[in-house]
């Protein structure tokens, strides 16, 4: 969705931004876990980010692991933050506003996150500019940065979230993406062909996957990922494997922040009396923000041409394929993902990536850092993410 264009339309607004200015570089509060995670969560999350490697199902196939014990994936560091990481790049009122994800960049520190940690997170608003687009015209990039930590105070990871804030009646002004209202149609044989590569997919890490810095070369490409036709069905199995979207699992940290006030449309916005009473008044897929995803009406209202799915769900398709690929002696030290193109229902979504750098130690040949890029398109080719991470691989053992 970040598409710049070289003219502004002379007809657009421009967003208000005066309430934004005043949270820059000031610590945002938000949720914090209750509860330390489960197995059960860990599990919740591959099965809904369509992640079927067994390390992460099997307690037994865990053991057997490289690290001898059961670890969350690093794409699961997201499920540990209230609002999947997006809070401190929502700062400040701007009115007549909806919001994408335009990306997230991380950086693991390690160490992993598994069952029993309880994770808190710090947030800063850091920074935001206006840029002219050709879905919205004057849009704000705002972002934020969270910090992860564990209970013994190990700094796990830092996100930087960046949101797109654009005015909803400049977006129905331009109509972008118009053309893309309609609906995919799949044949039986077209679902079976999918089906067919997207299990090949699976068994590319379905057996333990042990990878040295040794055996890879620039230029050598990763076998290609499959996701999808995504539905309504799998873009709900997704939100509820969030922890945040699950009653109790957060409790307000009692910080500043005005995510509850950013200038939503009245249909997308919550209502705060009715929550204290009823909890599922606040579940952003029933009422608020968040509906558009599965609900056509409040797709269009915003103007997305159908339901679409989740920023943080775009991030995790990425870490997820590059640490499957990568093997369980590798660990992702840092990936910046750029979210171009939504991705909507119907759709199909085809991971690609390439080794571009191998470093390997100077003090052991099998250990090292490699940079993948990655590409991620639909079915017609239209690119949804673009990201390039850094890998550190290690000796099996070592």
């Amino acid at each position: 969705m970040d598409d710049v264009i070289t003219e502004k339309p002379t007809d657009l607004a421009r967003p208000d931004t005066s309430d934004v200015d005043r949270w820059i570089g000031r610590p945002v509060g938000g949720g914090q876990m209750v509860d330390a995670i489960s197995r059960t969560d860990v599990r919740s999350w591959v099965q809904a980010m369509h992640n079927p490697n067994p390390i992460y199902i099997d307690e037994a196939k865990a053991k057997e692991t490289v690290a001898g014990e059961y670890l969350a994936p690093q794409s699961f560091t997201v499920c540990c933050a209230w609002n999947h990481g997006a809070t401190p790049a929502i700062q400040g009122k701007i009115p007549g506003t909806h919001m994408l994800f335009g990306g997230d960049h991380f950086w693991f520190t390690g160490p992993r996150i598994k069952p029993g940690d309880k994770v808190n997170t710090t947030r800063l608003a850091f920074d935001y500019r206006i840029t002219d687009t050709g879905f919205a015209g004057p849009t704000v990039f705002q972002r934020g940065d969270t910090v992860y930590t564990n209970q013994r105070g190990e700094n796990v990871g830092r996100q930087r979230s960046t949101s797109i804030r654009y005015l909803v009646a400049n977006a129905e002004k331009l109509k972008q993406l118009k053309a893309a209202e309609t609906e995919p149609q799949w044949s039986d044989e077209d679902l079976a062909g999918i089906d067919q590569e997207r299990m090949a997919y699976y068994e590319t890490f379905h057996d333990h996957v042990i990878r040295n810095i040794g055996d890879l070369s620039a230029g050598e490409k990763v076998p290609t990922g499959v996701l999808g036709p995504h539905s309504v069905q799998t873009l709900t199995t997704e939100w509820r494997a969030f922890l945040c979207n699950t009653w109790g699992v957060f409790r307000d940290d009692g910080l500043p922040t005005s995510t509850n006030d950013s200038g939503w449309l009245p249909e997308m916005t919550r209502d705060f009396e009715a929550i204290k009473i009823d909890p599922a008044k606040n579940d952003g897929l029933y009422n608020g923000a968040s509906r558009g995803h599965v609900n056509l009406r409040y797709a269009r209202l915003i103007g997305m041409p159908r339901q679409y799915g989740y920023g943080a769900s775009m991030g995790t398709y990425v870490l997820d394929y590059i640490a499957n690929w990568a093997g369980e002696a590798a660990f992702i030290q840092e990936a910046d993902m750029r979210y171009s193109f939504p991705v909507l229902v119907g759709d199909v979504s085809y991971l690609r990536g390439e080794v571009v750098d191998v470093q390997p130690s100077p003090d052991n040949p099998a250990a090292g850092t490699a940079t993948i890029s990655v590409v991620v398109t639909n079915q017609d080719g239209a690119q949804m993410i673009k990201a390039i991470a850094t890998v550190a691989f290690a000796p099996a053992g070592g």
